[in-house]
Formats: C-alpha cells, structure tokens, sequence
C-alpha cells in the first residue's frame, strides 16, 4: 500500500524537497514516526509544504497526489486558513475552506475511486502565536472535517481532542512550543492517535 501524508508545515516538518538530496523525503514529524511503526509493508510517501491553506493544496492536487495514485491519502489541513487571516489578511473563510475542501474530496473519488482517506481535523494549543479568538474559527473547520469524513467514507482523525486530553498531562507548550508546530513529544502524540484510528495499517 502507498500511503501519502498532505498538508503544511505540521506534516512537511523539514522534509527534503529535492530529488538526490540528503535529507529525509519523510520530514522530522508525524508522517516519519509512522512510516518507522508500519515497516516496509507499506510505502509512505509525504507531500506537505510550510505555509499550505487548502487553495494551496488545490492547485497543486494533480503533479502532488493525483498523479502518485496513492493506496490511501491522510490530509491535515486548515490551521493556515485561520492563521494567515490573523497575520497577513490571506486566510480562508471557513465556508470557502468547507467548498474548496469538498471539491478536493470530490476530484480525488473521480480520478481514485479506490482511494482510502483519512481526513485529520486541525487543531491549535493555546500558547505561542495561538490567542484566545482563534480557537472557535478552529474548531469551526474541525466540525467541517468531521463532516466531510462522514460523507466521503474517510477515517477521522480527532488530533484537537487528543491534544485537549493531554493538556491534562503537560502544559501546551510542551506539546507545540508556538500553539502550532508540534514538538517531537506533540509529533509521537499525533502519530498514536493516527495509528489508532486508522485500523489495519500496521501487522
């Protein structure tokens, strides 16, 4: 099975770019940590790029995913839709973000009808960059997620409500240092809940 991560910077992780480099195609995060727990029974390809609203991820859909024709597609995005409204006044309105997330969903069924997807909801910890107005514009676009995943069939992946549980452990910062980018301990946290709820990908 080929698997491909898509998403931002939280999937990208400073993964190597550039064909022949000497970096990790996998980036430092999440996808890298799964690819090591599932083996070599499975191909794990990964696709995010810093800064990706959902338009972003739209318009470079064919040459990044399409064209792979990956087994299965986990897509985490969302969290720049908002951010880059707040910093630049270029963000994505969650209506907007809904449609153009739908269309995606709708384009990859056509072209991939055999497609798994795995749909993760976007999430923030309230420290760093993250104030207080941001998290009902979030949790707006996580209930847009979980809607999409309910309608295309696609596993659900409630990163936001892991995270909420593990405040209860460790204060946010421990977790994502800027309320954003995970640390490594956010990434391990993130790459067990993926595992969890999407059964069968490991032995």
């Amino acid at each position: 099975m080929v698997i491909l991560f898509q998403g931002d910077s939280i999937t990208d992780c400073g993964r190597e770019k550039e064909d022949g480099g000497s970096g990790d195609p996998l980036g430092r995060g999440y996808p890298s940590l799964i690819a090591r727990r599932v083996g070599t029974q499975h191909q794990v390809l990964n696709r995010g790029i810093s800064g990706n609203r959902i338009v972003d991820l739209y318009a470079r859909w064919k040459p990044d995913a399409l064209h792979l024709k990956p087994d299965m597609i986990s897509i985490l995005a969302g969290v720049n839709d908002t951010w880059h409204e707040k910093t630049r006044g270029n963000g994505v309105e969650v209506d907007r973000y809904a449609k153009i997330y739908r269309l995606l969903l709708e384009w990859t069924q056509q072209v991939l009808p055999q497609v798994q997807l795995v749909l993760c909801e976007p999430f923030v910890l309230p420290c760093g960059a993250v104030t207080p107005d941001w998290r009902p514009e979030v949790d707006e676009r996580r209930a847009v997620v979980a809607e999409l995943a309910q309608d295309f069939k696609a596993r659900f992946v409630p990163f936001q409500k892991e995270f909420d549980a593990a405040l209860t452990q460790h204060p946010a910062d421990y977790w994502a240092q800027d309320g954003v980018h995970p640390t490594p301990a956010g990434h391990e946290l993130m790459a067990s809940c993926w595992l969890r709820h999407v059964p069968g990908v490991t032995g």
